[in-house]
């Protein structure tokens, strides 16, 4: 009989590039508001039908001129009209100005704006106190945005900067990816809920709150089927019911390989699991599978282990499915460490740090995947290669919480 021998656990890039592999992002789609239309995804690429600006007009308070009537640098010119912006202004004689107030409409003859703190005015009299060149402080149409340019592509997730730029050629409606439909539940007989009293051996069911945030801030409709009891049976029966009308299952808890832990053999009769133990600390029990039409994410139940996991796998995996085209992977930054890591694991780690007023990374003092503490002390984590000790003013890669929560 030959002697059993595990599997050996897939690198982090290895399990990420397998499940983003595996994404079938979402077919359909819908019209939908521009206002409403925050954190969602683009359909079709959006092009411009206007220039924007759409006329020339000026950028600062001050006067439009022609750049020849004030060469002297003292020139004397009677003010012959006032426009404010939204309004259209007469033709400039020559020998003129015109009061104008910052993006206003150029007036025809004019071809240069002189602010108004180069300018004394007596009366109806400006004196130009400045040589203006031709076309100073005048925006031109179509200086941002010409007509018929792809403002935004296909496959982008909409912020306030693409939703600004999309109302400002007038877009009222944009076509959108529909919500991704996500289930979750939570296994664990000693799982309970805050408000409830706690019975001895019995812990909170945190994972349930932060998970459900970290997927109400990617837009994702949530069906929440509560805390399963640990029982294959019951398990089995919950993953059928998720799999009904979801696009992705995600569980906590039950991934690993003793006796209550039923995530695994459920799957696997329910289903199939393509992954599972990834090679990432905190967080080797990581499973990814599908069940009928439904992705499955089985993530462990410690809470820093589920935080982490789902920040650095389930939420590139989401981005892709909503269909967002492109990398997902969050920006990480070169910083200095202020401390001393040298016991290396084998596994990469992700450890949780903050930024110090020197601009230097420092470590929260206790890095086990128990303590939730270090994920809102911390401003971010050290994505640390296997095998690699940290010495004090040794450049490592740190990813900020902010790149990682939406």
């Amino acid at each position: 009989m030959s002697e059993y021998k595990p599997k050996p656990m897939l690198a982090v890039s290895e399990a990420l590039a397998l499940m983003l592999a595996a994404a079938r992002p979402v077919a359909q789609s819908e019209v939908i508001p521009t206002l409403s239309a925050n954190g969602r995804v683009l359909a079709t690429a959006q092009v411009s039908g206007m220039n924007v600006p759409g006329m020339d007009n000026t950028q600062m308070d001050g006067y439009a001129v022609r750049a020849a009537d004030c060469a002297s640098g003292n020139a004397a010119l009677t003010v012959s009209q006032r426009i404010p912006a939204g309004y259209v202004g007469q033709p400039l004689q020559p020998g003129t100005a015109a009061r104008i107030f910052t993006g206003a409409m150029i007036p025809e003859g004019a071809d240069a704006v002189v602010m108004q703190e180069q300018c004394e005015l007596v009366g109806d009299t400006v004196t130009v106190k400045h040589a203006p060149k031709s076309g100073e402080w005048i925006r031109r149409a179509g200086e941002d945005i010409k007509t018929g340019a792809v403002i935004l592509p296909a496959g982008v997730r909409l912020r306030s900067q693409e939703l600004g730029l999309a109302a400002s050629v007038g877009l009222a409606e944009l076509p959108v990816k529909r919500k991704l439909r996500v289930a979750v539940f939570f296994t664990g007989d000693e799982l309970t809920m805050p408000g409830e009293p706690l019975a001895p051996g019995a812990i909170y069911n945190s994972n349930r709150f932060t998970l459900r945030a970290l997927l109400e801030n990617l837009g994702c409709e949530i069906s929440d089927f509560g805390i399963v009891p640990d029982s294959l049976d019951a398990t089995r029966s919950v993953l059928r019911e998720c799999a009904q009308g979801h696009d992705l299952i995600i569980t906590s808890g039950g991934v690993s390989v003793g006796e209550e832990d039923h995530i695994k053999p459920a799957v696997e009769a329910e289903g199939k699991l393509n992954m599972w133990q990834i090679a990432v600390k905190p967080g080797k029990p990581l499973a990814f599978g599908e069940v009928k039409d439904a992705f499955f994410v089985g993530l462990p139940g410690n809470p820093v282990s589920s935080f982490i996991t789902f920040l650095m796998f389930v939420r590139p995996f989401i981005l892709r499915l909503q269909g967002v085209e492109g990398d997902t992977a969050p920006r990480a930054f070169a910083m200095c460490a202020d401390f001393n890591w040298p016991k290396a694991d084998k596994r990469n780690e992700f450890l949780r740090a903050r930024i110090n007023a020197a601009g230097g990374l420092e470590l929260f003092s206790n890095q086990s995947s128990g303590v939730l503490t270090s994920t809102v002390w911390g401003d971010g984590v050290i994505d640390n290669p296997p095998g690699q000790a940290i010495a004090s003013g040794d450049v490592v890669r740190f990813i900020p919480f902010s790149e990682l929560m939406h």
